[in-house]
């Protein structure tokens, strides 16, 4: 069961967006997100808006879905265009999902083209796919590429299968060097995702996913910490004794090994949960999100923000399918930021950046408290304490670590 939708305002009927979205809109970047709602298995801690087919039954189509989600694209490219935004070429389009590469190559070529066809894609735009290491071929990548997508996300997840079997990955460990080798013959750049603090892995088999996804030559990683949600067959587990929860200090430790791993194979860390070798490497798409760029997500379930203005669509493909269709916009509900929310939300996902956070950009409460984040060893003294205006917020290693805890005192 995916989380419910947040509470908010009703959404307009048309989609349309106030008019204090297009102030600013120049000075940022535009990019989209799509959704591909559909998986083969669900996967036990998985809480995305995702189905598989026996849970869709004969409510909603996946071989129509393409068509549907085109849809969306239209009716956004004239919301943006009413709403008095300026021409924006998109500079970044990330598929997620679920399971995006269950649907024909075609399908992810239409949605894409239907991008293309509405705001034209900026010169070098990056376009990410996620994929996972069974549902793709050496064929299929390069019929990707050729579509024009530039980059794929792989969930690699672990390479030990017990630890793969309990959180109900299917893929075979062994399969990751190839679907790495393919997409790289086939011009694409890559990046593996890793899950640490499964209930059972031990620090050694950690060890062991790092050094297979290390051996794969990638240039970017991202490591996440298992969060057991409520509402997840894994969570049932846990809940019933029969898991035990993750623990916090183990995943510390297995933090702290990732990036040592990282550094040393010259992968550096730009964002707390990814590493890059370099700057052409990063992904580009979730940086616009860390710093509060516009992008519109398409799909049942989505979340868009446009200068301020933030919504979420229906989270079900058949009501999602049937707005559309019906001439209505899907979002179920929105909220339109005040300046106080924006400036929290800003300080929530620039401090996670090793970039960091312009100290000026804090309140003057804050500001006074960053000298007590600097004594207790949460971000990097030279920079927080530099000269006037350039002084910066960077996370440490241990910051990193407590990073919720900086965001916290920060904003309190």
């Amino acid at each position: 069961m995916s989380p419910a939708l947040p509470d908010g305002d009703p959404a307009p009927e048309d989609g349309a967006l106030p008019a204090s979205a297009a102030v600013g809109a120049e000075d940022r970047r535009f990019g989209v997100y799509l959704h591909v709602p559909f998986c083969t298995v669900r996967c036990g801690y998985c809480d995305f808006n995702t189905y598989t087919s026996a849970e869709l039954g004969g409510g909603a189509s996946q071989v129509a879905y393409a068509r549907t989600a085109v849809d969306e694209i239209r009716l956004a490219a004239q919301v943006l265009h009413d709403a008095g935004l300026p021409s924006r070429t998109v500079s970044t389009v990330f598929v997620g999902g679920g399971t995006p590469t269950v649907l024909p190559v075609a399908d992810l070529g239409t949605m894409l083209g239907a991008v293309r066809d509405g705001w034209g894609l900026a010169e070098g735009a990056e376009v990410t796919t996620e994929a996972n290491p069974d549902s793709v071929d050496a064929r299929s990548l390069l019929a990707l590429a050729e579509a024009g997508y530039t980059r794929v996300s792989f969930g690699m997840q672990s390479a030990v299968p017990h630890v793969l079997a309990t959180l109900d990955r299917t893929h075979d460990p062994k399969r990751i060097p190839e679907v790495v080798r393919w997409a790289r013959d086939a011009g694409l750049r890559v990046s593996l995702d890793l899950i640490y603090g499964t209930p059972g892995e031990s620090v050694d088999d950690w060890r062991r996913s790092l050094d297979a996804a290390l051996a794969t030559g990638v240039d970017h990683v991202s490591a996440y910490a298992l969060v057991v949600e409520p509402g997840t067959r894994m969570g049932a587990q846990v809940r019933r004794g029969e898991l035990p929860m993750p623990d916090e200090d183990d995943q510390a430790t297995k933090y702290e090994l990732a990036d040592s791993a990282f550094e040393a194979a010259g992968l550096h860390w730009y964002e707390v949960s990814n590493w890059a070798r370099g700057p052409q490497d990063v992904s580009r798409h979730n940086l616009a999100y860390w710093r509060g760029d516009d992008w519109w997500g398409v799909g049942p379930g989505a979340h868009s923000h446009v200068g301020g203005a933030r919504w979420w669509n229906v989270k079900h493909p058949r009501a999602y399918a049937d707005r559309l269709a019906a001439g209505r916009s899907p979002a179920a509900g929105r909220e339109v930021l005040d300046e106080d929310t924006r400036t929290m939300e800003r300080v929530l996902l620039r401090v996670r950046l090793a970039e960091g956070l312009a100290v000026d950009e804090l309140s003057t409460t804050a500001r006074r408290r960053v000298a007590e984040l600097v004594a207790d060893g949460l971000v990097d003294p030279v920079a927080a304490l530099g000269g006037a205006g350039a002084r910066r917020l960077v996370l440490t290693l241990r910051g990193r670590l407590l990073a919720d805890a900086v965001v916290r005192t920060l904003v309190a």
